[in-house]
């Protein structure tokens, strides 16, 4: 099989290229040939220094690299890889079956217009999607009438895992990327200033990102860090908070192989790959998600039943079970046998999270935000911005209320 991909500009420390690169060696491991063209944005020079940068981002890949989207030659398939590819893909006038290797819903990532509806126009090319994670493959089906195939989210077992010579502190990690706004740096980190004053014992390492951002809590920014470093973090921290506001980010996974409890947001995105027991969802007030992190930190049996669930779960989910499903939905693209499909079944079927705090009704079974403005004196004060900043009031603020 050959097969072309298109990719835009390399990005260090982007799970995104990371996962294609995966998978497009691991077709080259079956005895396919991939080509890949690279967006050209006057970045690098030329192919060698191209090469260059994917050694040093992302490790070896034995596929050939080209600069430009100018396709060339005889494929049996093409794959486009974001949202601004697919029309270089549907357009490109090659005899090939042409695909969509799609790992988030990009249309998030821009405002409300134009951005946003280019982004979904992608969804209606006609391209074959192949999705990480069930939530999109959903989304395919229910929103864009387009059969879908996926595949699991998975860990590198032989870097996420448990170990046992690391000290456990009493401390949350954070994803913290002020760069990518579907991360959710200011949400996270309010919320963590709320579990600063309330447990000033916690120790709080963000990471991720070489942007330091405005963070008035004491903390500790790792900033870009290897993978490795990465599990030495999850076996250090007792739980994880990593936001993803569209699909699932693959970070939660990786937590739970390495045994640490994850806190993420009750929001569509996470409740179709998201298992109930190793994560807690919250909802995306930062009062709930505070509220999420400490319920943990305070029950170690919550999080020892959290940790041992998340490691039973990713136990067969190592990174060639998710290259397997792939590698089986590519060969039923290229033979015309992706099977017609149904919507999915969410996994995660509990409860969010809530703060009482923030809301004064009861959630019935079915969760709806409620829209609630608090005009009380304590309410109006809260909403003007040097209640922020002010230990003292926050302090009053929080005992008031019972948190």
């Amino acid at each position: 099989m050959r097969a072309a991909w298109v990719l835009p500009s390399f990005i260090e420390g982007s799970g995104g290229h990371r996962t294609i690169l995966q998978n497009i060696q691991y077709m080259i491991n079956q005895g396919d040939e991939c080509d890949v063209y690279v967006e050209d944005k006057n970045d690098v020079k030329d192919v060698a220094e191209l090469e260059k940068m994917v050694k040093k981002f992302f490790g070896n890949c034995d596929a050939r690299f080209f600069l430009g989207y100018d396709i060339k030659g005889e494929y049996d398939i093409i794959f486009a890889t974001a949202w601004y590819t697919a029309k270089v893909v549907r357009d490109c006038g090659l005899n090939a079956v042409k695909a969509y290797f799609i790992q988030d819903f990009e249309a998030l990532f821009n405002p409300m217009g134009d951005g946003y509806l280019l982004a979904c126009n992608s969804y209606c090319y006609g391209l074959k999607p192949v999705t990480i994670g069930r939530w999109l493959s959903h989304k395919m089906k229910t929103e864009y009438n387009t059969d879908s195939q996926f595949f699991d989210f998975c860990a590198d077992q032989k870097v996420y895992k448990k170990l046992n010579n690391v000290e456990k502190e009493n401390a949350i990690c954070f994803i913290y990327q002020p760069d990518k706004p579907r991360r959710c740096s200011m949400v996270g980190i309010e919320a963590l200033g709320i579990v600063k004053f309330l447990r000033p014992d916690i120790k709080i390492y963000l990471y991720g990102s070489t942007i330091k951002g405005n963070v008035w809590f004491e903390h500790e920014n790792l900033g870009i860090i290897p993978i490795e470093k990465c599990n030495e973090l999850y076996n250090k921290c007792s739980v994880g908070l990593c936001i993803s506001s569209s699909n699932p980010s693959r970070i939660p996974f990786e937590m739970m192989a390495a045994g640490l409890p994850v806190v993420d947001l009750f929001m569509e995105n996470n409740l179709y790959d998201m298992p109930e027991v190793g994560v807690s969802l919250a909802h995306y007030t930062p009062e709930s998600i505070a509220k999420a992190l400490i319920d943990i930190l305070d029950d170690k049996d919550k999080a020892k039943q959290m940790s041992e669930y998340g490691q039973e779960y990713m136990k067969d989910k190592d990174l060639v079970h998710g290259y397997k499903q792939f590698y089986e939905a590519v060969k039923r693209m290229v033979t015309n046998t992706v099977p017609s499909n149904d919507t999915f079944e969410k996994l995660y079927n509990g409860k969010p999270v809530v703060a009482d705090v923030m809301m004064n009704q009861k959630l019935e079974d079915r969760y709806e935000a409620p829209v609630m403005v608090d005009n009380s004196l304590l309410g109006k004060l809260k909403r003007v911005r040097f209640i922020r900043k002010s230990k003292l009031i926050r302090k009053i603020w929080y005992k008031f209320k019972g948190i």
